[in-house]
């Protein structure tokens, strides 16, 4: 027992310090700037990334942590492999998040979850997440209108979880995503097509009872390798980008206070498993220098135009570096690359919930760093939560000063309901 506890401790201690130590080297706005073949900023992206987004709200209220808390019915996004450990036989979700509501009425993204136990070891479980763009009008070099359209994005996952023994799961899943951005629209004189990509992600999680000064606790212990799939483009003779494949590895500490108090806390760590943007040669006059096949030569890190696998792999000593002292870190910037969620979760006779949690992202890779508080109600047939986001910087979030809500239903709460009182006739 004691060693299991020391090494959920040693997680959250790595972890804490790890970012810690990022966030106390933030560059200054002149630091990496040698020239002009340099970058202060040199953030990742990848198509589709609305994948990324936490898509309820009981993970939403933790700082969006959530690959090794408790098993819920949301489990799906954070760490598949949960699900054999739920209690009950059958659960639904719904939930919906409001994006850039402060200047945009009609963005939102909606999330559908469900499992369903197949025996004592065994569950199956399917999700379906909408990502709606609003209305968007495309128009032509003369103003002209084009046409009027509604750009979407969604994925459809199924999943199988199995538990391997008493403490350890494991899961794989299969996910269909689709991203429509253009409606057909010609996009720099080629005609756009919608993307389409197949991923799967494969998870594993271990939960361990413990006694801690003599009180019922929990520990939990996860890693999800998700999104792991084809390239996506929109256009036949553009190049494909990578989807955002992530690699989460996280631990959470369940403790019961007494008989109507329960606490929980958890830390996780994300990576984007894709390759980093190199900086690129220019000349004198910042004009790109390329080769004689009209490629341009890159001057520091890796070429990105690799295979999924090779790509993968690479992205964990990819990045060009940080210059400091005369020559290049590299390792400095990969450790840049990482992500860090933490969350608290309060229970009172496990029906009511307080949550808060704060995420952390380097002031070059995105920055973002945010607070979050959430609310949790547990009624006998169904359940409530709802998430609220507070940027840390002046620079705004798309869910800033929004509520985003979970809506759970229990089938065996109202098989409960439906059961007919004896009577005394």
């Amino acid at each position: 027992m004691y060693k299991i506890l020391s090494v959920a401790l040693f997680l959250f201690y790595l972890i804490f310090n790890i970012s810690l130590s990022i966030a106390q080297s933030q560059p200054s706005p002149n630091e990496n700037l040698i020239g002009q073949d340099d970058q202060t900023s040199n953030p990742i992206t990848t198509a589709v990334p609305f994948l990324l987004i936490a898509p309820e709200s009981r993970g939403g209220g933790m700082g969006d942590a959530g690959v090794a808390t408790s098993p819920d019915v949301n489990s799906m996004h954070y760490n598949p492999a949960k699900y054999a450990f739920m209690q009950k036989d059958l659960g639904v979700a719904v939930s919906y998040s409001p994006w850039l509501r402060a200047l945009v009425p009609d963005i939102n993204l909606a999330y559908l979850a469900g499992y369903k136990r197949i025996d004592k070891a065994q569950v199956v479980a399917a999700s379906l997440r909408y990502f709606s763009l609003g209305s968007i009008t495309f128009t032509n070099e003369y103003a002209q209108t084009i046409k009027d359209f509604n750009p979407n994005e969604f994925a459809v996952d199924g999943t199988y979880s199995r538990l391997f023994s008493q403490n350890i799961s494991g899961a794989v899943s299969l996910r269909y995503i689709y991203s429509n951005l253009a409606g057909g629209v010609s996009v720099g004189g080629a005609e756009s097509h919608p993307g389409h990509s197949i991923a799967t992600d494969v998870s594993f999680y271990y939960q361990k009872e413990l006694q801690i000064q003599k009180k019922k606790s929990v520990l939990g212990i996860g890693i999800n390798a998700s999104n792991i799939g084809s390239k996506i483009s929109y256009t036949d003779n553009a190049d494909k980008d990578f989807i955002p494949i992530n690699l989460k590895l996280g631990a959470a500490l369940t403790t019961e206070l007494d008989d109507y108090n329960t606490i929980m806390i958890t830390a996780e760590v994300n990576k984007l498993m894709v390759p980093t943007p190199p900086i690129y040669m220019v000349d004198t006059l910042g004009a790109p220098v390329k080769d004689s096949e009209g490629h341009q030569l890159i001057a520091f890190g890796k070429d990105p135009d690799v295979s999924v696998p090779t790509g993968m792999f690479r992205s964990f000593w990819d990045a060009p570096g940080v210059y400091e002292k005369g020559k290049r870190n590299v390792m400095k910037e990969e450790l840049r690359e990482f992500t860090f969620a933490y969350g608290i979760e309060y229970w009172y006779s496990k029906q009511f919930a307080l949550r808060t949690g704060y995420f952390h992202e380097d002031l070059t890779k995105g920055n973002r760093n945010f607070f979050t508080f959430g609310l949790g109600l547990r009624l006998n047939v169904f359940g409530l939560d709802f998430a609220y986001l507070i940027p840390t910087h002046m620079r705004n979030n798309p869910l800033a000063n929004t509520l985003r809500f979970t809506l759970t239903f229990d089938f065996e709460g109202l098989k409960d309901n439906n059961k007919i009182a004896p009577t005394t006739e």
